[in-house]
């Protein structure tokens, strides 16, 4: 089956999707109860330990998560060192690669030691793609704070500016958002490394980099190219109906699995527009909108996770290039949790290829006779 489409390769606790019906849970939670409801360090507290915490859990997780907010001052020297031109995304994938060897429980595979790099490994990631973001722009990275959520944090170090309410729930119900998805691509990758029993940060730099392929991480940066592009809403028409014309694809619709509207979209949909409004830049909602309405009028197709996510981050202050990165910060409690189940029972991933080639028959011949 080309793609593995509807393949079943394994077992897991963590995530459910119902495509048909549009259903996405997190341990037995909808998305949709979660969503308004919870925060971040709960929901990273679900999908490690299985089950919601209690008042004393969830402040011990969010304690644990505050204090290994700092990364090592080796890599952010490594960090100094890298082209200003570098993409966020290879910034992230190499510096969490270099976090191992600064880390002296990397090769302890006890199931004490891996939830603690598990933690370790989510509190950080905000705190390097949001240092590479100071360093390429001559600035010096913001020393993370305690006293502030990992939503409202992750904006204070990448501003500079203490974030409005806004803004903080917008981040938060994202990060939710993002956590996990069953065996996307990311996941997929990070449970064959962490298959063969190499060390969680292996297997996390895997997952890294298959996140920052376009058909899978970067859709929601090249809806916001097209929205800018575009910049007006008087201009949408004629755009859309410019890309239906020449049978390309527009960024931000259709889902592999989902048969109905991706979930997620119906939160991000309702955060772009009021995060728009607060910011007054009310005319991206207006435009995502009117291309929504139009491709599914059109192609039938529903809005994915990257449609309304992209006009959301914008409208915050974030730059573009960063939207993925944001991504990987979140799904990085989902990769984490699925690697502790992958070391909990664990078997080597060795799929099977269907062989298409000639027939094994064939007989060498000198190089001078070819």
């Amino acid at each position: 089956m080309a793609g593995l489409e509807d393949v079943v390769a394994g077992e897991s606790g963590i995530c459910y999707i119902d495509g048909i019906k549009g259903i996405l849970a997190y341990r037995g939670y909808n998305i949709h109860e979660l969503a308004p409801h919870s925060t971040f360090e709960e929901t990273c507290h679900l999908l490690w330990f299985g089950k919601l915490p209690t008042a004393a859990e969830l402040k011990d997780t969010s304690a644990r998560m505050t204090a290994e907010r700092a990364v090592p001052k080796q890599v952010l020297q490594l960090m100094e060192g890298l082209p200003k031109t570098a993409l966020p995304m290879e910034a992230l994938r190499t510096c969490v690669s270099a976090l191992s060897m600064f880390d002296p429980e990397a090769e302890d595979m006890s199931p004490e030691a891996n939830i603690r790099k598990a933690i370790r490994l989510t509190a950080q990631s905000g705190t390097l793609i949001t240092a590479f973001h100071q360093i390429r722009n001559g600035k010096t990275p913001i020393a993370p704070r305690t006293d502030l959520g990992y939503a409202a944090n992750f904006s204070y170090m990448l501003t500079g500016a203490a974030p409005n309410d806004t803004i903080v729930k917008a981040l938060d119900v994202a990060l939710i958002l993002h956590a996990d998805h069953e065996l996307n691509a990311s996941t997929f990758a990070g449970r064959v490394t962490a298959g063969t029993l190499s060390d969680i940060y292996s297997a996390c730099t895997s997952a890294i980099g298959a996140l920052k392929g376009p058909l899978h991480g970067g859709a929601n940066e090249n809806v916001m190219r097209m929205l800018l592009k575009i910049d007006d809403p008087a201009k949408v028409d004629a755009y859309v109906r410019d890309i239906f014309a020449r049978k390309q694809k527009i960024a931000g619709f259709g889902h592999r699995v989902y048969r109905t509207e991706d979930p997620r979209a119906t939160h991000l949909r309702r955060m772009s527009k009021e995060a728009c409004e607060r910011e007054g830049q009310s005319k991206w909602y207006e435009m995502s909108a009117h291309i929504e309405q139009l491709v599914k009028a059109e192609k039938n197709l529903n809005p994915n996770v990257d449609f309304y996510s992209a006009s959301t981050y914008y409208v915050i202050g974030m730059p573009i290039d960063m939207f993925t990165p944001f991504f990987a910060v979140s799904r990085m409690s989902g990769w984490t949790a699925h690697i502790l189940e992958q070391y909990s029972n664990n078997r080597l991933i060795r799929p099977r290829a269907e062989y298409i080639g000639p027939q094994p028959d064939l007989k060498w011949v000198p190089v001078s006779q070819r």
